[in-house]
């Protein structure tokens, strides 16, 4: 009742008065309670004026307001006093305000108090200064991943005195030890911090992700019933800040975090950051040891590793998907494939291939769409068409075979995808008409992009292509692709002149992952496809010169 007392009489104070237009008025701060801007209701009014007591409430609804009979509408423009039921309501929120803000005070009193604490244990921890204690063993350097250290018991057997660097990549204070797992690149180590002056520096206050420190210990075994990397711990004695990592606000756990989408746009823009993620690091090495697997097979194949130019002058996968940069005084590109210059060197050295970037101006956020890629080519010469197939499944077995055998690979590989099982070989062969004729019998058909059953010249979609992959269940050699649907390069069947020897690779759950083809051999079929596709020979006269010069069956 008090409420409604002390609202009542601001109603009818004698102070600045407020006005409130329940039908024109808006609560939002463009409006100020003036006759030009009243506010819509009085309980909004009453919270905006509450430092204000001598303020005067009057009001009205100058469009809906209630008319006497035969009434003028002008009647309506009167500001009035509020009727009572309008005070009482007013007076209801009004009150919970008031002790919202109270309870707000009290938290920010208290944050502010808790502040205040924490700055005079920071101002004090400066005073705190480690030295090491002279009387223990010096301490031999070691990596975290270096496993051939003497390990301790807490007990009776002392283990080996190190002193190892990295970066905190986890950190749990608690009250009676510090808990920190460091990381170099190379493998994780929970080092622990007993409560005392260790935990109460001022670099101890504020550790915080990301800081780069040296520490030294003793290394011990975990105790029973606990788990630590390796199942082994560095009980620490003394540390050495290198580098410091901000905390609070600018912490890298606000900017970056496992919990968030990795497509979200904040953690593409940290992509920096989201690399120092476990899972981001371990699909980097993951990465490195795929290319290096690519790498060994070739080798031991007799192949030859070739660097092919980024910056070209003739496209190779299509003009609409070209990177266009300046290059001097003429216009070159980002390359889109490196295949067509693989060919200039087989000759002179062989079967050949690459590991290079690839460009496509495609603006597409799919992830079989990249703008920047990098993967593998190759070229090979006096093969035929079922050689090709031979040589993709047992380079691609091969690979994965050397991945697989690394065992710290083989579990981050199927903690990824449990389910993951070197394929089976032979791989199945399946010719695109084939495919066409597998599609339109499924019940229901899968239809092609425009919801219709496919047809041969259909470039059969990816969701199609997967669809069947995953039916069947099994690595596919799709193969004999329509001319027009392919580059114009590639050499056509001699058996039926409508398709070309080409293959795409399909692995279950995925999709494609291998393209190639046979190429033309015939110089004047080559001309000809230039004229077909619209493209002026002369930017091509140094892969003319391949059919001018030299005849071969060229794979790719």
């Amino acid at each position: 009742m008090a409420a409604v007392q002390e609202l009542a009489e601001r109603v009818k104070g004698s102070g600045d008065i407020c006005y409130v237009d329940t039908d024109v008025g808006v609560d939002e701060p463009t409006a100020d309670g003036t006759e030009a801007k009243p506010f819509k209701t009085l309980p909004f009014a009453a919270i905006q004026k509450i430092d204000s007591p001598s303020t005067q409430f009057l009001s009205r609804a100058s469009v809906t307001g209630a008319l006497a009979d035969g009434e003028d509408p002008a009647a309506r423009l009167i500001w009035k006093e509020p009727a009572k039921s309008a005070v009482k309501n007013a007076a209801r929120v009004l009150d919970i305000h008031k002790k919202k803000l109270v309870k707000q005070q009290a938290a920010q009193a208290a944050e502010d108090a808790k502040k205040k604490a924490r700055l005079d244990n920071l101002e004090a921890a400066k005073k705190i200064v480690l030295t090491q204690d002279a009387t223990l063993l010096a301490a031999v350097k070691m990596g975290i991943a270096d496993k051939d250290v003497e390990l301790g018991d807490g007990a009776g057997k002392q283990g080996a005195r190190v002193k190892v660097s990295g970066r905190i990549h986890r950190l749990r204070a608690q009250k009676q030890a510090t808990f920190i797992t460091l990381i170099d690149g190379y493998g994780h180590l929970q080092c622990v911090l007993q409560a005392g002056d260790l935990t109460k520096t001022y670099d101890a206050l504020t550790f915080a992700q990301g800081t780069s420190l040296t520490l030294y210990g003793e290394m011990r075994r975990v105790p029973e019933g606990q788990q630590a990397p390796d199942g082994r711990e560095l009980h620490v004695d003394y540390y050495e800040v290198i580098g410091a990592s901000p905390g609070d606000d600018e912490a890298i756990t606000n900017k970056v975090s496992v919990s968030q989408n990795q497509w979200d746009q904040g953690m593409l823009d940290n992509r920096h950051l989201v690399l120092r993620g476990d899972t981001a690091a371990a699909l980097m090495k993951l990465r490195s040891q795929v290319e290096w697997a690519f790498i060994k097979t070739y080798n031991d194949m007799k192949f030859v590793k070739v660097s092919p130019p980024a910056l070209v002058q003739t496209q190779v996968e299509g003009g609409a998907t070209l990177f266009k940069v300046p290059y001097y005084d003429e216009e070159a590109y980002l390359t889109q494939s490196s295949q067509l210059y693989l060919e200039t060197v087989l000759p002179s050295l062989g079967n050949v291939y690459c590991i290079e970037k690839s460009f496509r101006a495609e603006k597409s956020l799919t992830r079989r769409h990249l703008s920047e890629y990098s993967h593998v080519e190759a070229e090979l010469d006096f093969v035929t068409f079922e050689d090709l197939l031979e040589h993709l499944e047992e380079l691609m077995c091969r690979v994965i075979d050397s991945v697989l055998d690394d065992p710290a690979t083989a579990a981050f590989v199927k903690e990824l995808n449990p389910t993951f099982a070197r394929p089976e070989r032979p791989f199945m062969r399946m010719r695109y008409s084939d495919a066409i004729d597998w599609l339109n019998a499924q019940d229901p058909p899968i239809l092609n992009e425009e919801d219709k059953p496919h047809v041969f010249g259909d470039d059969i979609a990816e969701a199609a292509e997967r669809k069947m992959t995953d039916a069947i269940n099994r690595p596919i050699f799709l193969t004999h692709f329509p001319a027009e649907i392919k580059a114009f390069y590639m050499k056509k069947d001699p058996q039926d002149r409508r398709v070309t020897e080409s293959v795409d690779c399909l692995m279950p759950g995925v999709g494609e992952i291998v393209g190639g083809s046979m190429r033309m051999e015939d110089l004047d079929e080559l001309l000809e496809a230039y004229k077909t596709q619209g493209i002026d020979a002369k930017d091509y006269y140094w892969y003319t010169d391949q059919r001018k010069y030299v005849f071969e069956e060229i794979m790719s």
